[in-house]
């Protein structure tokens, strides 16, 4: 490499692609973020870390933080869990297996807006599915099981409209959509186990499934769950659309739903206050870059590479 420079022409296109696309981009939004810039503005004024305390101080942002938070630290951790279990349950099926495949995949390659809009009817308080679902089970309690009918409520909550249940109901979908993503991960990390390990662990003792498990498969797939948890996360702080889809106006019941990304197209697009929406982008690119390094650390300290 100290003799030539053909190694530039490799590696050239796609540094200068990089700087197009995502430092140059980033740099704009942090200058952004110290004016006060909205389109259509011929000029705009400097004012320094004026958007970031707004961020930090008012209540409206810390409803930002608390459900974007609360979303992220639900649904990576169950969609990553339920991920590895449909994947180790299809991998033992052999070939019917596809069939629950295409079944637990269909989600991902659906549009969520499209999903989103059928699970609003689900979840509707007269006519969903859900309640009705839970009505009937009520009443088949208060017919067998008198001593536990104290415990059924025949009236249930506004799923999506109930400050209490907004956000835990959307982390639901979250889940539903995002699991069978993190399964085809899975599989192709459980495809590239040799089949010799399991034979020298159970030679060595090695006899329940839970013994293979614990020390064949969970070492061997620490490289798959390394990036899976790192996409997780990724993928979960970027929710917007199931958010703009349920509450178009504003981050659902009390801001119990105002993620992160809903408040960046409210600020920047709907309200066109270019400054404070830049510095949520900051805010925003700065916790996913800490918390995918401390998830890294974390995850590859116990990682075997092989």
């Amino acid at each position: 490499m100290q003799q030539s420079r053909a190694h530039l022409w490799f590696i050239g296109p796609a540094l200068a692609l990089m700087v197009v696309i995502l430092l140059i981009p980033i740099a704009i939004a942090a200058g952004l973020s110290l004016t006060d810039y909205s389109l259509g503005n011929s000029g705009a004024e400097f004012v320094g870390l004026e958007n970031y305390e707004k961020i930090f101080t008012r209540s409206t942002y810390e409803k930002m933080f608390g459900a974007t938070f609360r979303y992220v630290f639900v649904v990576v951790p169950l969609t990553v869990g339920l991920g590895l279990g449909a994947a180790m349950m299809i991998h033992s099926l052999g070939r019917i297996g596809d069939i629950y495949k295409t079944i637990y995949f269909l989600p991902v390659m659906a549009a969520l807006i499209a999903m989103a809009i059928v699970w609003e009817f689900a979840f509707h308080p007269t006519i969903g599915v859900v309640n009705a679902t839970l009505e009937r089970g009520c009443g088949t309690i208060l017919e067998n099981w008198a001593w536990y009918a104290k415990g059924c409520e025949r009236t249930f909550p506004l799923w999506l409209n109930d400050r209490d249940y907004a956000i835990w109901t959307v982390s639901f979908i979250g889940i539903w959509q995002g699991f069978g993503f993190n399964m085809v991960l899975y599989l192709a990390g459980l495809t590239s186990i040799p089949p010799s390990l399991y034979d020298a662990a159970e030679m060595d003792g090695a006899q329940s499934g839970w013994d293979r498990f614990r020390l064949v498969t969970w070492p061997m797939l620490g490289p798959t769950t390394v990036f899976v948890i790192t996409i997780s996360f990724i993928r979960t702080f970027q929710v917007f659309d199931m958010v703009e889809a349920f509450y178009p106006q504003g981050g659902g019941p009390s801001k119990s739903v105002y993620v992160m990304m809903f408040a960046i197209y409210e600020k920047g697009i709907q309200q066109n206050l270019m400054g404070i929406g830049a510095a949520i982008t900051v805010v925003f690119l700065a916790f996913v870059m800490i918390l995918t390094l401390i998830q890294r650390w974390f995850v590859e300290r116990r990682t075997h590479y092989v």
